[in-house]
Formats: structure tokens, sequence, C-alpha cells
């Protein structure tokens, strides 16, 4: 499983401990006049390469009832930002650390010599952060995981050793949604995905469905605790979906409601789903989107490669719906067992949307040839359990719109997310906040809102001081930013790189050498956007404020090497 997640993986696209301060213990910091019981709930859901347009509180026209009830009764964050891939979001979001000093530098799949014992490069969450939930968990909270993993393929890297008491996990990136890569053929293959329940070995059951299954696992963790009448433990509960990441798969019964929906191309999708984020208000007026790359027109396609293309963004759309509606059932599963009033739901993607392309007819994503495994890509077969198809780079650059790229590039196409926060402690009523917001800031809201600090040290050993900032005064309207202009926040994977600090925005990419065997973009420089006049980096501003450029690449590299980043070309 781990050769075949590096190179389709790849397809598709150290520094040292704090002082240790003197500071109270993790349990010592819960606040004496609030106990346990009245301290909020924490529900974390994360989408797999969600497009940012894809909810239709976001501009989009994918069904998305449940999301949009979530998204308008709360706060939805329009500058929400990620790192451009999973496993490096997922560190800073469990661990409120820059993912080069978590141990994700670069993608969990891709060890290199050049990285080979270098600290922030260990390709797994490493000890010299507590995640979240090892912090809430000590604090008193009950802290329960169901969905993927990414952070450490062994079981001594898993949830269950890193604060979730109770957890299903995928540890891979990836696997088939209906779980038809567990079978014998697969497993012989060597590329059968691996699952842990609370740390032991588990199967998930063929013929479930990933979210459906990942759902349920969750809402029997929460009724379990529900009927454990001596537990008034608050919960952090985390789902970790693994829709809509390649494959694209869905039940055929969500499949039809979009039959027809995208004959019209990825051009058509992007410039109605534009005109409807300006009606929402989530972009300017006069916002101008970003040319596709790497994607032929539309109207060059032939019938049969149009037929093909609209049908992946059919199955695409019914795993976007089909998230939805499991959404639902967990909403409706709080409100039954009488939390959802004290719970703070925060919703977010992981990175922008994935354009890989399929490789070849035989060994589609690398996999092993098709007939050895049962694959069958065609027309009609697209979106089944059988099926191992991407839906490319025009269809995600239509669900980024207007943004440029897509998942893989620091660009705001590959990093900028649809984001919320609904429920308790949010002040809500349809508000839309744009400002500069970050995964890193996640665990230390959540933290703030628990009533507890972040240690200098925990389980005997010092760690890493957060780098993301509470949004506690955001949540609750009192406040519409968390960092300054002033304050840089740095990206990079795999060679691309980009600053952000306050409207501007520096990013360089890489220019592909010929004959690489993947495709991408770049200029080989760097380029300098105002992202709040342009946020589809549309305009290079770079020759007409050198002074501007010059800044925020002495900041990039003032952060490359406080956080250890090893240049790895792509």
């Amino acid at each position: 499983m781990q050769l075949y997640l590096v190179i389709a993986l790849v397809a598709s696209l150290a520094a040292g401990f704090p002082p240790a301060a003197a500071q109270p213990s993790v349990a010592e910091q819960v606040l004496p006049d609030k106990p346990l019981a009245q301290r909020p709930n924490f529900l974390v859901i994360v989408a797999d390469d969600l497009g940012w347009s894809d909810l239709g509180s976001f501009g989009g026209e994918i069904a998305t009832p449940n999301l949009d009830a979530l998204a308008y009764s709360g706060v939805r964050f329009s500058g929400f930002h990620t790192a451009p891939a999973c496993s490096p979001t997922r560190a800073m979001l469990m661990s409120g650390v820059d993912n080069h000093q978590a141990g994700l530098g670069t993608m969990a799949e891709l060890p290199n010599q050049a990285t080979r014992g270098v600290p922030g490069y260990e390709t797994y969450l490493n000890d010299r952060v507590a995640t979240i939930a090892e912090l809430l968990h000590a604090g008193g909270y009950r802290t329960l995981m169901s969905g993927k993993w990414h952070l450490g393929m062994t079981p001594d890297r898993g949830p269950s050793v890193r604060g979730f008491e109770q957890s299903f996990a995928l540890l891979d990136g990836a696997s088939n949604h209906f779980g038809t890569d567990q079978s014998r053929a697969w497993r012989e293959a060597g590329f059968a995905p691996t699952y842990r329940e609370n740390g032991r070995p588990a199967r998930f059951p063929e013929g479930a469905y990933s979210s459906d299954y990942f759902t349920d696992r969750l809402i029997r963790l929460l009724e379990d605790g529900a009927g454990q009448a001596n537990d008034s433990r608050p919960f952090f509960a985390y789902l970790a979906f693994t829709a809509p990441h390649w494959p694209i798969q869905a039940p055929q019964k969500d499949i039809a409601k979009y039959k027809g929906r995208y004959d019209g191309g990825y051009e058509v999708l992007s410039r109605a789903r534009l005109a409807r984020q300006k009606r929402l208000g989530l972009v300017p007026l006069d916002a101008v989107p970003h040319a596709m790359e790497l994607a032929r027109p539309w109207d060059s396609l032939s019938t049969e490669e149009k037929e093909i293309e609209a049908r992946k963004m059919e199955v695409y759309a019914a795993m976007v719906d089909r998230m939805d509606w499991n959404i639902g059932r967990l909403v409706a599963a709080l409100k039954r067992l009488g939390w959802y009033n004290n719970t703070l739901v925060l919703f977010l993607a992981d990175n922008g949307p994935d354009g890989r392309e399929d490789l070849s007819p035989d060994h589609l994503n690398n996999l092993p040839p098709a007939p050895e495994i049962g694959v069958d890509n065609g027309l009609e077969n697209i979106g089944n359990a059988t099926s191992y198809v991407s839906y490319g780079p025009g269809w995600a650059q239509a669900n980024s719109t207007p943004s440029r790229l897509m998942k893989g590039y620091p660009t705001e196409g590959g990093i900028r997310v649809a984001a919320f926060a609904a429920g308790k402690l949010v002040k809500g009523g349809g508000r839309i906040l744009n400002a500069n917001l970050d995964v890193r800031d996640v665990a230390p809201t959540l933290l703030d809102l628990a009533g507890l600090s972040q240690p200098a040290r925990f389980a005997g050993r010092p760690i890493l001081p957060y780098e993301g900032r509470s949004m506690r005064k955001v949540l609750n309207g009192r406040m519409s930013i968390v960092r300054s202009a002033d304050e840089p926040l740095g990206y990079e994977l795999l060679y691309r790189r980009a600053l952000r600090k306050g409207d501007w925005k520096a990013v360089f990419l890489p220019k592909p050498e010929k004959g690489a065997p993947v495709r991408s973009v770049g200029e080989g420089r760097w380029q300098l956007f105002n992202i709040a006049d342009d946020p589809g980096e549309t305009s290079d501003l770079a020759d007409l404020k050198p002074a501007k450029l010059q800044e925020l690449v002495a900041d990039y590299e003032s952060y490359a090497r406080e956080k250890g980043v090893v240049p790895l070309y792509p």
C-alpha cells in the first residue's frame, strides 16, 4: 500500500525545543470555576480533498443541506488555509505546530535521503508535539476518532497512542471506499490498506461505504458514552472522512441524482459557481478567476471523452452529497443524545481538490495490472467498487474557483479550503469572516475554549509551542482577525513555496523539468499577489512592487530556517 501511495501522491503533485518554562501540568490547568460538565464538547469534521466551492453555502450546486444549515447558523471562513496536501495538514491540525517541525515536512509516503534523520521529516507525527487529543484527554475530555489518520503507518504511531481513547482508523492516506482493496488479490499484491480499532488490527467491512461506516462508528462511540451514567466528561470527537478523495466511488442511487448535470463541462461549472459566490458575498464582485492550467479545453474533447469526464464529476458530486447526508445523521444523533446545544462543530477540508489524472488504462494510478485486481474503468462502471479513477485538473480547478490550481500547490487553489464553525460559543447568523485563518489555529482554539493552556512539557518531554492562534474571539464575534498584517505565515511542499503576510502573498513554483513524468506548472521565480483584491492570483505584482516582494521573500527564508525546511525538488 505504501508504494502505491508514494507513486500516486507524487503524481498529483529543526528547530530545537523551547526552553522548559515553569508551567503547571495539563491536569492542573482546568479552570476551578468551570466544572467538566459545563465545558463545551468539540466535533471536528474533516473532508478529504474537497473543493472550496463544493458546498452550497460556498457557491456549489451539489446538494449539501446539512452542511449548509450548520454553515448558515454559524460563521463561514472565506480565508481559511491548510497545507497543500493531506498528511502535512493533519499534522498541523493535531499539533498546532508547523508540519516541518511536527514530523510531516513532506508527505508521509515520501521519505527521502536528503531528509533521513532530519527532525521534522520523520514521516509520522513526532514526539516534539503533543496532539490536541492528548492535551484534552489529560484535561478531562473523552476523546473519540473515526476515519483517516495518515500520521503514522505503524500501530505505535496511531491515534490510540496519541490521545484518542477510542478510535477506528485508516492509517493510510487512501483506500477503496467500498473496502474491495482488502480482498485476497489486493493483499497478495501488497496494496491492502491498514485499519486499526483502538490500536488493534481491524478490517473495513467489504460492501460498506466509507462515509457511512466512519459515521456509524463515531455515532456508536458517542452512544456508548451516553450509556455510561457515571461518565460526565465532555467529548472531543474527530470524524475524518476519506471522501471525496480518489478513487471516486459512490452508491449508485446518489450518482443517479446528478445524471447529465455536468454535461456542459468544467468551464461552465466554474463560471456558475463564481457567480453564486459573488451573490453570497464570499468573493469580491469584481473577482476574476484564474485561467485553468494542465486541463484541455472542454470543447476540444471528443464526444466519448466528454461522456467519461461528465460521469466522473457526477460520481464526485455524489460523494460530497453522501458525506453531507452522513453529517446530517451525526447531527441528529447529537440532538437525540442531548449534546448538540453544548457542542462546537468545526468543519474543514484538508487541502484543495485533487487534480490528478489517470495514468493508463492498465496501470491506473500505478495499481497492479487491472485484470489481476478486478478493476473495470469502463464508462458504465465508473463510480462502482471495481472502478478506480480520479477526476482530473479541469474539474478540480472548477471546484476551487476562482483560485489558481489545486492540491499539491501552495497557491490558493491548493491551500484555501471550505471551513466554518457552528454551535456552542459561536456567534453565528450566517456571518462570513474574511480573516487569514490557518489549520494551525485549530488546536490552540480548542484548548483555549476548554479552559486549558499548552504546557511546556508533556509526558515527561519538552514540546514545541503553538504557532497557531486561538480563534475564540473570532468565533464569539469580539474580533475579526487572529493575526496582524505584519505576521508572516509560511507554506512549503516539494519546493513549492508561499508566504502570506496580511493581504500580500508571495508564491514560488519551480519550473517543471523537460520530460518529467509528472505534469505541473511553475514560473521558476517568485510572484507577488494581493489576495484581498485578487483572490484568483491572476495579476503578478512582482515587477510593480519589488520592495514588497523582497520583504516577503526574506520572511519566507526566515520561516524556512526557523522551521528546518529541507528544499526537496518535485
